[in-house]
């Protein structure tokens, strides 16, 4: 179907269904929806998205020999998948690959997918946790049995399934037997992985979710969590985004690795409320400054504040 006929088929809401009661911005949670049917989420509209995203060099992908314990950032070139996006969508389910469409906030087609998804669900989320900004979609088509190995990003993120099923795996992301202080020094600072490591002892810990089209999960920001695909081929996508609440701890735990460096050991983020405060008013009109110096010289500032994630 021409992309210009998709646009005009939009679908009555709300698409992600929540409770506006139970709904916390720091606990995960299960959710339904109603986006399994949309023209844009079936498999002939995202080949021809896979298409556009590879021009952009928006494809990730890695072959189903990845597991659980495979380093999530070099899982595609340690488990190579040969194939392009088209040629990997089009037969998923005999493609032995796991792909995920990056950022199809890009598109000018999925994001106008990603704001009527996101505005329907942005009053019950400011209620506790305002500030939306830098939205992003993320589409993840992948073979049976294929794994997503442990992992944590930085936005929340809603997680829905749309066709097959999987189990997911998530931990909570205050937990630091499985996510230590310094691994989310490390992570918020330098967006490095390196300590976010798998341990199969810590299955027992986590929070299971087993889904099927209608089916998803919230998560908040650094939630540890991996994925085990099942029997069938699958599609999910993701809608997350960050808030006012995200950027401050971000930038709390910047600034704890900045002490770090320096030899001091900081407090951990979230021990002490008032003192997180008082670091972040001081953190922020650092980092105000500096950026205000990086403009006049007409350096790269790191900006997380945009609507939209930059792809």
């Amino acid at each position: 179907m021409p992309v210009s006929r998709i646009l005009e088929r939009t679908m009555p809401g709300p698409r992600i269904h929540v409770d506006p009661a139970s709904f916390d911005p720091w606990k995960i949670q299960a959710v339904t929806h109603a986006l399994s049917d949309h023209p844009l989420l079936q498999i002939d509209a995202l080949v021809e998205l896979g298409r556009r995203q590879q021009e952009r060099k928006l494809v990730r992908t890695h072959s189903a020999a990845a597991t659980a314990g495979t380093s999530f950032a070099d899982a595609p070139l340690l488990h190579p998948n040969a194939r392009d996006a088209v040629t990997t969508l089009a037969d998923i389910e005999k493609a032995s690959a796991w792909m995920s469409l990056l950022n199809v906030q890009a598109d000018p087609v999925y994001r106008r997918l990603i704001d009527e998804v996101l505005d329907e669900v942005r009053p019950v989320v400011d209620r506790r946790d305002p500030g939306m900004c830098y939205r992003a979609g993320w589409i993840f088509v992948s073979s049976p049995r294929t794994v997503t190995p442990f992992h944590m990003d930085h936005e929340h993120n809603f997680i829905l399934q749309i066709r097959g099923t999987k189990r997911l795996y998530t931990w909570d992301p205050f937990d630091r037997v499985v996510v230590s202080e310094r691994a989310q020094e490390l992570f918020h600072d330098q967006h490095s992985r390196e300590l976010v490591v798998w341990d199969e002892a810590w299955r027992p810990r986590a929070r299971a979710f087993d889904l099927a089209p209608g089916l998803g999960g919230y998560m908040p920001s650094t939630t540890p969590h991996l994925v085990e695909n099942g029997d069938g081929p699958s599609i999910t996508m993701s809608f997350t985004y960050y808030t006012d609440a995200t950027r401050q701890r971000e930038l709390l735990y910047r600034g704890n690795a900045a002490l770090r460096r320096l030899g001091l050991e900081p407090r951990p983020v979230g021990s002490s409320p008032g003192h997180d405060r008082v670091k972040h008013t001081v953190l922020a009109g650092y980092t105000s400054a500096r950026n205000a110096i990086r403009r006049v010289l007409g350096r790269t500032i790191r900006e997380n504040s945009q609507p939209y994630a930059p792809a």
